[in-house]
């Protein structure tokens, strides 16, 4: 006889989310044990997810917890957007990003590795899985943890497809405290504009150098086309990026400037005016590289007369640094190979 009745096969399946004749087996399989219920349905999630293992989980949500000085941000993907926006899979990201802030875990391998409600991380997401019915992932994840004089927020848009953590270190608690709504709002440009990197000065030299060969090449083909079609053909920047403005470099093109405004008839007296200004687009035309992928060199959302950089600056008085950001989004990186649907269901009429 069995021990257990509806009732029990009811909870079972409120705890779990599992189907009602799967609730029915495992307390079957454990003899009405609540307890051994749920491992036998952890050990059927292992299996599903096992066999989910091949595909690709691609989709998905980021979240962001901000409290205080500390912040995180997580990646979990599923295999389609419309697992990642029902309220189960919702529950489960949540449940991811405050387990790692709670237990200040700094990346996905450390989630990944670490235990959560006394079970191991693995079996907890294996139980989702089944739960779910697709693959899910944490992928990446980032940690921020700072002291009293440091500034921190985040960002997470509103289609939970891309969010930011940052973080600025100031001269004070005061400051930090002012700086923080500022960095709120950087963080909503870092989400809109997508910077790779937080300054030039991360750039490594090959790949500058190689970037500047290949924005070369194109420009060239390009001008190939205007000229063939007799319109003003693009200049052609001898740099992309301040990495690559030495003191050298900038003498050179003050030189040059310099030149150009004796050969204009401007009279000396007055170039120290006009050089400021010349010299600021020469840098302008030459950092394209940075404008494009460095947080503090892009052009404010908010105020493109100025760079993120000098808006932060000007906010804080010269008293607070922006340190680190991590963004994130969804399935950034991941390469998902198109299915031939036609193929796969020729193959199965074939077995």
């Amino acid at each position: 006889m069995a021990n257990f009745g509806p009732k029990d096969i009811k909870k079972l399946r409120e705890m779990t989310d599992a189907g009602m004749m799967d609730c029915k087996k495992a307390l079957a399989a454990s003899d009405g044990d609540m307890d051994k219920a749920v491992a036998w349905l952890r050990d059927q999630g292992m299996g599903a997810a096992a066999k989910k293992a091949g595909k690709v989980a691609a989709e998905g949500a980021i979240a962001v917890k901000v409290e205080g000085k500390k912040a995180a941000i997580v990646e979990v993907n599923s295999q389609t957007d419309f697992v990642a926006q029902n309220d189960k899979f919702k529950e489960v990201l949540s449940t991811v990003v405050n387990h790692a802030f709670e237990k200040e875990l700094a990346d996905a391998d450390a989630i990944n590795a670490s235990t959560i409600s006394g079970e191991p991380f693995a079996d907890y997401l294996s139980l989702q899985v089944a739960t779910i019915g697709e693959k899910l992932v944490v992928r990446r994840s980032a940690l921020i943890v700072g002291d009293e004089n440091t500034a921190v927020n985040g960002y997470v848009h509103s289609n939970l497809q891309n969010g930011v953590i940052i973080e600025a270190k100031c001269d004070s608690a005061q400051t930090a405290e002012a700086m923080t709504p500022v960095l709120k709002e950087i963080a909503m440009h870092a989400a809109a504009m997508a910077p790779s990197t937080l300054s030039y000065k991360d750039f490594d030299a090959a790949y500058v150098e190689e970037e500047t060969k290949g924005r070369i090449v194109a420009i060239e083909k390009e001008n190939e086309e205007l000229g063939r079609l007799g319109k003003t053909l693009k200049n052609i920047p001898l740099y992309i990026s301040m990495s690559q403005l030495t003191e050298e470099v900038m003498a050179k093109a003050e030189e040059t400037l310099k030149a150009e405004l004796a050969a204009e008839g401007k009279p000396e007296k007055i170039w120290d005016k006009i050089l400021p200004g010349k010299l600021a687009r020469f840098i302008s035309d030459n950092t394209t590289l940075d404008q494009e992928q460095c947080l503090l060199d892009q052009k404010f959302v908010m105020d493109d007369s100025k760079t993120v950089g000098e808006y932060f600056a000007e906010k804080s008085g010269g008293k607070a640094e922006i340190t680190s950001f991590t963004r994130l989004e969804v399935g950034e990186g991941i390469e998902v190979e198109e299915e031939d649907f036609a193929a796969e269901v020729a193959a199965q009429m074939g077995k």
